[in-house]
């Protein structure tokens, strides 16, 4: 049926009327397969911007064996298949934009056991981050993986992106706590891989390689976490800065200290000053950069490690030092710092957020880079992320209906690139590639690097039906064509953007 691109949908899954659609209801239930409208256009973006599509239905797995038959059901039918989380993806990695099945977890959202002797975790994909966060600490325990969208993101989703998030500095991003998955493949054959144990070399890792594969070679739906016991104690600090390259210069300061905080976090004025107009929270909006550093663990060392900090804050420049009153304001604290893209969007209508890293004695070398980019191209930029990482998140506010404005701010993507790029750096830290910049990727990496993922994503899915443009630019082999599809892609050169 979709082979060939030899029928089209023409409104609403014509394309999967008749016996297709009559098969994916028997296997899914009635209210887990949805295709009116409203429905289509939901399932249709994520939360980046300028990239949408229309998918051809929306399908509801409640178990493994649902999975794999809808599964083998799509490659049958050479139907492309997008799975999704909560859709708080910052790439366009579940956007359907050639149309096809979009496959969320909405009904797979068990915490499945909690193991206080093994110190693991087995959960269904579409648990929400947060809620696993809250109920592994009723126990004493700790998940530190903790992503901006922690509130509604999936550990599904994190899962496929290998999020990060502030707290990754000290302990790790998700990579790091997957101890094993059960995954479908295309072909509806289901692996389990991995479980409780702390240590397995047994063959290739095929764990640790679909942590991060953006659901391009498999669809996850168990996953065994490592968890750890919670900190005694923490201390939250903020220090202010006059000038933002000197804060950033003062990261690297703090950890050639031999101080590993669980958090080091910037802020610049553009960032401040949005996010204080929305959380009113009583940040100095006179500070061109506010650094916000968290330590944890045992009471005796937390309290050695915040004088350090202290010290080397004062001497390094901070004009302020202020220690959180408690753990009420220190959640404050990183709640507004959570809130740093949602405040910056306020600013203009398009918020471009971007997700470079470089090696940590770098950033203060790129935060300089993003100032003279944004004079440059004429293109205000709010900088803000995870300075401990050298994950920064420059946001460049723009107008996207305003073509020559958009032009300057493509210009600036690609600088900002180059620069990371240049200092040995990633295009992405933690959002990954997706649809935004899959054609950057040549940028980072040689030929003969990306035929090799290329020949790994043929030997997961050969028939190229799960989230097959994700990633890799298309080759032109596409099976399929649906006219449910109308969110436009990216190009390097094409002056639109998808973040």
């Amino acid at each position: 049926m979709f082979r060939g691109g030899s029928k089209t949908l023409r409104g609403g899954f014509e394309t999967l009327k008749g016996s297709l659609k009559r098969e994916m209801r028997a296997i899914v239930g009635e209210r887990n397969l949805l295709d009116s409208r409203e429905d289509l256009l939901v399932y249709g973006y994520d939360a980046t911007p300028r990239v949408g599509g229309v998918p051809d239905a929306i399908v509801l797995p409640r178990c493994r064996e649902e999975v794999a038959a809808v599964l083998r059901l799509a490659s049958q039918e050479g139907l492309p298949v997008i799975p999704r989380g909560a859709g708080s993806g910052l790439s366009g990695g579940s956007v359907p934009d050639k149309g096809g099945l979009v496959m969320t977890w909405a009904r797979m959202a068990r915490i499945l056991e909690l193991d206080t002797v093994n110190l693991t975790a087995i959960i269904e994909p579409g648990v929400v981050t947060a809620d696993l966060h809250k109920e592994v600490e009723k126990l004493g325990l700790y998940y530190p993986p903790d992503p901006g969208s922690m509130s509604v993101s999936t550990l599904g989703g994190n899962v496929g992106e290998n999020a990060g998030g502030p707290h990754c500095l000290k302990y790790g991003v998700t990579r790091d706590y997957v101890l094993g998955l059960e995954a479908v493949l295309p072909d509806g054959e289901i692996l389990e891989l991995g479980g409780k144990v702390m240590k397995n070399v047994a063959g290739y890792d095929l764990c640790r390689l679909l942590v991060g594969s953006e659901g391009t070679l498999a669809v996850v739906t168990k996953v065994w976490l490592r968890l750890i016991p919670k900190p005694e104690t923490k201390r939250t600090m903020l220090l202010h800065f006059r000038d933002v390259v000197e804060a950033a210069e003062t990261g690297r300061a703090i950890l050639e200290a031999r101080t590993i905080p669980s958090a080091l976090e910037i802020l610049d004025k553009t960032t401040i000053r949005c996010v204080e107009q929305y959380a009113r929270i009583g940040l100095d909006t006179g500070a061109e950069a506010i650094l916000l550093v968290e330590v944890d663990g045992a009471r005796e060392g937390v309290q050695r490690e915040a004088s350090i900090l202290e010290q080397v804050g004062r001497t390094s420049g901070a004009y302020d030092f202020r220690v959180a009153r408690d753990e009420k304001e220190a959640e404050e604290l990183f709640a507004a710092r959570r809130s740093a893209l949602a405040a910056l969007s306020r600013a203009r209508p398009t918020t471009i957020l971007e997700d470079v890293t470089v090696p940590r004695s770098e950033a203060g070398n790129l935060v300089k880079a993003i100032q003279e980019i944004s004079k440059s191209c004429g293109v205000r930029i709010g900088t803000f992320g995870h300075l401990g990482d050298g994950n920064l998140h420059p946001t460049l506010l723009v107008d996207e209906r305003n073509e020559e404005e958009m032009s300057r701010a493509q210009a600036a993507r690609e600088q900002i690139f180059a620069a990371a790029l240049g200092m040995g750096g990633t295009i992405s830290g933690e959002h990954g590639i997706g649809l935004a910049k899959r054609a950057y990727l040549g940028k980072q990496f040689s030929p003969q690097v990306l035929q090799t993922m290329r020949r790994v994503k043929a030997a997961f899915d050969p028939n190229s039906i799960l989230n097959p443009t994700k990633i890799f630019e298309p080759s032109g082999d596409l099976k399929w064509e649906s006219r449910a599809s109308s969110g436009p892609l990216v190009g390097p050169h094409k002056g639109k953007s998808a973040e």
